[in-house]
């Protein structure tokens, strides 16, 4: 009665058509995602679900034939004979109930795989009910007659859940053997087989049951407690092939979307990128530089190519992506100061500037910029300025300008700055503004495209384009940053920023040494390089051009072997002068202007006789001064200017006269002013921060 009347309340399962196989592979959703590069090839494995390791599905022809044997042999002896119910199991399972004597379950692996695809077939803790059994028969017998048996056995060993948070044999391959579920031998199929017919036994346990399958088939159990014990004590089990992209596939992986996914990435670029940025960063190890990122991109479409967050495992902070941590750029925010006033028509690239000192107010202090070598220029043009990447010409263009229309256009140019113009004040021109790695190169990237701005492009398609700065502008800064004369009075001719093709390029170093940075691109590429430590600890004596830029020129060399990268052609609106410069401040030679602003011969104006002093004029009380990271501390010097006397620093003698230089070293200082009979006639406090110099010397010379 009791049978019949399951038998009733089972009809509705019957009339319930069981999905199609392609249905439930379909549905099949994995907890990891392989992100592929743009030609298919494998990535990175990004999980996305913390709650169940379930892995892309298998096809039934990569499973190991052991595992299948020992599968079959376990589970289901006659799988390839019955229709779904092995009756000669039921029969003797119902006989030795009856008895009370031990047997194995009756379940098929049909009729499992239909409590897996079916959520009201679920086994339940206490074990099915009589009606649940029925219906778990019945829609097995239909999976029979609508699915094959490889199907049947292909969906099993996908949907089977196993030991902890792992389904599917896939996972269990790759948790429990670091290896793919082609390649498990027969040892280790016995123990995943094992683990089916009860996942979350001990250790001997299962090395038991595995052993009684071995067996079975006539092979030896040597070792198996040992194999089993190590195979059950390792957790989460790292992804199998290369991981090459792990912060790119964290901002480009869709956690909703297919189980792969491909991407914008050339792995053949990121292998490069990768490879190069830890070569250098062996070579600077001595030199307290831990940390590093790459960024390249497509100039036309602006595709990501490669992006590199971190030195890999060598890294203390290797989950930290340089990429998008916001930094101070240093002077690779130069070209584009020097862009917009070029738009705005208020200089030229013969344009001559003041390099003589100045004070700068920021918002820490007042900040004293200072040159590569131990003297300032004088009246230079614009040109050799940003070439030589000069400080205080690029603070005096930018107070041109207004902290406030270059805030606006550094935001046109998608470096999304924090504060305003006013917070960060004349100091903006200097990159006090943090950016990111991506921003940067692709503010560069626009730069490349004449002023046409596009964001970055991670999975591929069009995207939106929008012009932001005059082309005729964009191609003067261009010009300049491809200009291997322009910086040799700095760099010299054959440093790392020197390539056989065309490339413009910019170095910068942010406060303390803390960051070094080398952007720039060729007619195809974009190239972005940081390096650093992600704890923000200050480098030693590492600057962009012996940091950053021998694995921007690498990598610039590397992506151009065989083709040399051609020159941009000049836009309209760009014309050719001959220009001279008064008294012979730099050599006669061919310019280039925006139509119209022409000029033949340029003269520095003349600077008026400034009056008297009285104690000390510089520096004043109360001030804070910031080494230039981008020069080695050893190069710098402080002015100490005021009314003729005997100069006191800190106690110590240093010298007499109206001008002093001094060799800046980091604390807290005191000078004093003495006049003829030594009376005091100023004493002013002052802090200078930047990294400590080599020699305790405090070396001093007489001013001119």
């Amino acid at each position: 009665m009791r049978v019949g009347l399951g038998l009733l309340l089972a009809l509705p399962l019957v009339a319930q058509a069981v999905p199609s196989f392609e249905a439930v592979r379909a549905a099949h959703r994995p907890s990891d995602i392989v992100l592929t590069d743009r030609h298919g090839v494998p990535l990175q494995t990004l999980r996305v679900d913390d709650h169940v390791r379930r892995l892309p599905w298998l096809p039934l022809e990569n499973t190991s034939p052991a595992l299948l044997r020992a599968l079959l042999l376990s589970e289901d002896k006659r799988f390839h004979e019955h229709s779904g119910v092995d009756w000669r199991s039921v029969a003797a399972s119902a006989w030795g109930n009856l008895w009370n004597t031990r047997t194995r379950g009756a379940s098929t692996l049909t009729m499992q795989l239909a409590g897996l695809i079916d959520d009201g077939l679920a086994r339940p803790e206490g074990g099915r009910s009589v009606v649940q059994k029925i219906g778990q028969a019945i829609t097995a017998t239909q999976l029979e007659r609508t699915w094959t048996k490889s199907q049947i056995l292909e969906a099993y060993l996908n949907s089977v859940p196993l030991r902890g948070e792992m389904v599917g044999i896939s996972a269990l391959s790759q948790t429990l053997f670091a290896k793919h579920a082609s390649g498990l031998d027969d040892t280790e199929a016995a123990i995943a087989a094992a683990l089916v017919r009860a996942p979350n036994a001990s250790p001997e346990r299962v090395a038991q049951r595995a052993c009684e399958l071995l067996q079975q088939q006539s092979m030896s159990c040597d070792g198996l407690p040992v194999i089993t014990a190590a195979a059950l004590a390792r957790r989460g089990g790292m992804p199998l092939g290369e991981q090459l992209a792990p912060h790119f596939a964290r901002q480009a992986i869709d956690a909703r979307g297919p189980a792969v996914q491909r991407s914008t990435l050339d792995a053949g670029m990121q292998r490069l990128a990768i490879a190069t940025l830890r070569r250098q960063l062996a070579e600077l190890s001595g030199r307290n530089v831990e940390d590093g990122a790459i960024v390249v991109l497509d100039n036309t479409s602006g595709a990501v190519l490669a992006w590199v967050g971190a030195n890999g495992a060598s890294s203390a902070a290797a989950q930290v992506d340089g990429v998008l941590a916001r930094r101070q750029p240093g002077s690779t925010i130069k070209p584009f100061v020097y862009q917009l006033a070029f738009e705005r028509r208020l200089l030229t690239p013969a344009s001559l500037l003041d390099d003589s000192p100045a004070q700068i107010a920021t918002s820490a202090g007042l900040y004293l910029p200072q040159n590569y070598d131990r003297d300032f220029k004088g009246w230079v043009s614009v040109r050799s300025a940003l070439g030589n990447s000069l400080n205080v010409p690029a603070v005096r263009a930018g107070a041109m300008l207004g902290p406030d229309a270059l805030f606006a256009r550094l935001e046109a140019f998608g470096l999304a700055l924090s504060e305003s113009g006013g917070y960060h004040g004349h100091a903006l021109a200097l990159g006090s503004a943090d950016v990111t790695l991506l921003a940067l190169t692709n503010a560069y990237r626009t730069l490349a495209n004449g002023g046409v701005y596009s964001a970055p492009s991670l999975r591929g398609g069009k995207v939106a384009q929008r012009r932001i700065a005059d082309a005729a502008a964009t191609h003067l800064v261009v010009d300049i940053l491809a200009d291997d004369a322009a910086r040799a009075r700095t760099f010299g001719l054959a440093s790392s920023l020197a390539t056989r093709g065309f490339a413009a390029v910019k170095t910068g170093t942010s406060k303390d040494l803390r960051d070094n940075w080398c952007v720039g691109f060729t007619d195809r590429y974009t190239v972005g390089v940081w390096v650093g430590n992600a704890s923000g600890a200050p480098m030693h004596q590492v600057s962009g051009v012996s940091g950053a830029a021998p694995i921007w020129r690498e990598l610039v060399t590397r992506l151009h072997e065989g083709r040399p990268s051609r020159a941009p052609g000049r836009p309209a609106g760009v014309v050719a002068q001959r220009v001279m410069f008064d008294g012979q401040r730099e050599a006669a030679r061919d310019e280039l202007f925006l139509a119209g602003t022409e000029q033949a011969r340029l003269a520095a104006t003349a600077q008026l006789t400034p009056a008297r002093p009285f104690g000390i004029t510089s520096p004043r009380d109360g001030s804070r001064f910031a080494l230039d990271p981008d020069i080695p501390p050893q190069s710098q010097q402080m002015i100490f200017e005021g009314e003729a006397g005997t100069w006191v620093l800190d106690g110590r003698r240093l010298g007499q006269g109206a001008r002093l230089h001094w060799a800046p070293w980091p604390g807290r200082h005191e000078l004093r002013l003495l006049d003829a009979r030594g009376r005091t006639l100023q004493t002013v406090r002052f802090e200078v921060r930047g990294a400590t110099l080599k020699s305790a010397a405090v070396p001093v010379r007489p001013g001119g």
